[in-house]
C-alpha cells in the first residue's frame, strides 16, 4: 500500500449521541490495527461537530422526560437503552445512562472543542473523550459553562487567554450535510454511517488509502 497521500478520517458527531461515543471507541480500535498493519501510511482524524438538537434551551431539558416523549413510551426508552448498552459492552465501554439528569444544549461544548481545535489541537481528542465521559459515565451537565471550564482545565487546556471561556468563541455553530451521526468519511472517497464495527471501519480505511473511486460507499 502506498502512503504517499496518507489517510484522513473525518468524523461527524454530537456529544449527546451515545452511538458517537461507541463509534469513537470502534474507530480507536480500527486506527490501532491500521497503524500496526500499515505503519508507512500517515493517518489523520478530523472531527466535525453536528448539533443534533439546536432547539434545546440553554439550560437543557429533563433527560428522562425528553426521551420518553421522543420515543413514545417508557418501554421504547428501555428497549433503546438495551440496544445502546449491548453495543457499548462490545467495546468494553461502561455507560451510566441512568445518571444523566439533563439533556444539554451542546452549543457551548462544541464551541469549546472548536477553540481547542484552533489553539490546542494536540489536546482535542483528550477534551472530546473527557466530555463524553463526563456526560455518559458521570452524568455531568456539559451544557453548563462552569462545568465545561472545569473539564477543560482538568485535561490541560489553557484558560488564561482573553476570550478563553467555553462558549465565547465567535460565530455560530454550523450544522452538517451528513444524514446522521456518527458519520465517517475516508479520504473523501468512502463513507460509513453509524457506530460500525472496527473491522468494517478498518476495511474502509484500507480501501480509501488504496485509492478507490470518489463517493463510493463502503
Amino acid at each position: 500500500m502506498s502512503g504517499a497521500n496518507g489517510l484522513t478520517v473525518a468524523v461527524h458527531f454530537d456529544l449527546i449521541c451515545p452511538w458517537c461515543f461507541i463509534g469513537k471507541r470502534q474507530l480507536e480500535l480500527a486506527r490501532e490495527r491500521f497503524g500496526q498493519k500499515y505503519p508507512e501510511v500517515t493517518l489523520e482524524t478530523t472531527w466535525h461537530p453536528v448539533q443534533l438538537l439546536p432547539g434545546v434551551p440553554e439550560q437543557g431539558l429533563p433527560f428522562a422526560e425528553f426521551y420518553e416523549r421522543r420515543l413514545g413510551s417508557p418501554e421504547a426508552v428501555a428497549q433503546r437503552r438495551r440496544q445502546i448498552m449491548q453495543a457499548a459492552r462490545a467495546v468494553d465501554l461502561p455507560l451510566e445512562l441512568a445518571a444523566i439528569g439533563r439533556l444539554p444544549n451542546t452549543s457551548r461544548a462544541h464551541q469549546l472543542l472548536r477553540r481547542v481545535a484552533a489553539h490546542d489541537k494536540p489536546l482535542y481528542e483528550d477534551v472530546l473523550e473527557r466530555l463524553f465521559v463526563a456526560y455518559f459515565q458521570q452524568g455531568q451537565d456539559i451544557g453548563d459553562a462552569r462545568t465545561l471550564q472545569a473539564l477543560a482545565m482538568e485535561v490541560g487546556v489553557p484558560m488564561d487567554r482573553p476570550g478563553a471561556a467555553p462558549g465565547d468563541e465567535a460565530g455560530p455553530l454550523h450544522g452538517s450535510t451528513v444524514p446522521g451521526v456518527p458519520h465517517f468519511v475516508f479520504n473523501d472517497r468512502l463513507s460509513l454511517a453509524g457506530a460500525q464495527d472496527a473491522s468494517l471501519l478498518l476495511l474502509a480505511m484500507r480501501k480509501a488509502a488504496q485509492g478507490t473511486a470518489p463517493a463510493e460507499r463502503a
